[in-house]
């Protein structure tokens, strides 16, 4: 017992380490109240050591200990990391990155006052929403817009606005869930509207939208199927005749595009991709996507449509909760823009440029990863992979790819898994995260998002892993 009590004896006092000068100066750096909850976190953490298991420690040694604690308190939560997971818009990692050119196009308008809400022509005040209108109706030939915080906002203030104690149409193969529990079903209870599902969950006609109207029905809904397929026997209703038996029964078409895929590409990743533009042209109106998945902008909820119907959404006192600030507008007028010019948006907007990318130009990505692996003795294999779309576009979104599969131990396939696996969550614990992907117990790397500057750091990451963690050596 006495052993123990000299032990806790040997930790400083709080008073001893602040005046320490190696602290003094961590002192002006963080500040002494920071500094003062670090040495007591630690000193409580030794306090618990002590309490399972006497042992002895130095002075240097939790000074140390605290430095630790500090860099890690100062560390921002949210950081930048390389995404090899061969999935393009990956939402977990942050959906679309933005390029330089629409980040410092929207820096200057950022960073000072801005005419926001102010009109210039008549030195009154303005409305926020203009500044996308012009830009956005341009594209899509949509007659307005309005932006609101997400698709899921975008949804509810449609649903509260024209169906409120009213009743909905939606096809039961259309009532979708994506990440985070979002489901149709429960935005429209949040809305206080009927949900009224119809057809199958395979199978859904226009009589079965037609022989659902009465008098409660207030709205026309069809929703993307963002992330399930249905195939076989299946059958679905177009926005165009959607919109022609809504004209006859003088109800409003609301079409949730989700993607957000302005107009019709040319990349055989988005060939069966509804575009928002032939959904406008079909007479849609109201269709809302979002502006980070293939628009290829930051987090938004765009509602396109007849001009009437969007004056209506404006008037909805909802619309103070769900608006957009200062750094979305400028973010997504500057991303917008890159639509005027095909040039610019096949080089700055981070979805088009890669799937600009030729199969040649991704080979030679893969070998230059090859090679800088080899250098550092680490075998791997070049293999053909299917890269995804991502983002609740569709799951049969895919582009053809090169990927490596790191070998650790070619003639022990159950050892060569278990590396795998450590090494795996390894390279998200490097000092910028790397995420790959772990498939049947084989690391693999994708390469379609990554540029060389971040392959060189797989390949630096991967050899400092072996190097001070050789797995594969008894």
């Amino acid at each position: 017992m006495n052993k123990k009590l000299e032990l806790y004896k040997q930790l400083p006092a709080v008073s001893k380490l602040l005046d320490s000068p190696l602290l003094s100066k961590k002192i002006e750096i963080f500040g002494h109240q920071t500094v003062t909850n670090s040495i007591r976190e630690v000193l409580d953490k030794y306090r618990k050591l002590l309490k399972a298991q006497p042992q002895e420690f130095s002075e240097n040694q939790i000074i140390q200990e605290i430095f630790n604690n500090l860099e890690k308190s100062n560390q921002n939560s949210l950081i930048n990391l390389i995404n090899a997971s061969g999935v393009i818009i990956n939402t977990n990692l942050g959906r679309v990155p933005l390029s330089e050119k629409i980040f410092l196009q929207a820096q200057n308008i950022v960073c000072g006052y801005n005419n926001l809400e102010f009109d210039l022509d008549s030195a009154k005040r303005g409305e926020r929403n203009v500044h996308l209108k012009n830009i956005l109706c341009k594209i899509t030939d949509a007659e307005d817009v309005l932006v609101v915080n997400n698709a899921a906002a975008a949804v509810l203030l449609c649903l509260n606005t024209f169906a409120k104690r009213k009743e909905v149409l939606v096809s039961r193969g259309e009532l979708v869930e994506i990440g985070g529990s979002f489901r149709i079903p429960e935005v429209m209870k949040a809305a206080a509207c009927k949900m009224i599902e119809i057809g199958s969950t395979n199978k859904t006609k226009l009589s079965d939208y037609e022989n659902s109207i009465n008098e409660k029905t207030a709205i026309i809904f069809k929703a993307h199927q963002s992330n399930f397929v249905i195939k076989g026997f299946t059958e679905e209703v177009s926005v165009l005749d959607l919109v022609k038996l809504g004209k006859k029964y003088n109800l409003p078409v609301i079409y949730d595009n989700g993607s957000g895929l302005l107009e019709k590409s040319e990349f055989k990743a988005l060939k069966n991709q509804i575009d928002v533009k032939s959904c406008i042209k079909d007479g849609a109106d109201l269709v809302i996507f979002s502006g980070d998945k293939l628009l290829g902008g930051p987090q938004a909820g765009i509602i396109l449509g007849k001009k009437s119907f969007i004056k209506k959404l404006e008037k909805n006192q909802l619309l103070r909760a769900l608006r957009v600030d200062k750094t979305t507008i400028a973010l997504l007028e500057a991303s917008c823009k890159l639509y005027l010019n095909k040039k610019d948006l096949y080089q700055h907007n981070f979805i088009f440029k890669t799937l600009s990318q030729t199969q040649k130009e991704l080979k030679t990505k893969a070998e230059f990863l090859q090679k800088s692996l080899k250098e550092n003795k680490i075998l791997s294999e070049i293999i053909p992979n299917k890269a995804m779309i991502g983002g609740g576009t569709s799951p049969e979104n895919q582009t053809d790819s090169f990927a490596l599969k790191v070998i650790f131990n070619e003639n022990n396939k159950k050892q060569n898994s278990e590396i795998a696996v450590k090494v795996y969550k390894k390279l998200m614990k490097n000092s910028i995260p790397i995420v790959g992907i772990l498939r049947k117990g084989e690391l693999v790397i994708d390469i379609i998002t990554c540029d060389i500057n971040e392959l060189k750091e797989i390949s630096q990451a991967l050899s400092f892993i072996l190097k001070n963690y050789p797995y594969n050596k008894k």
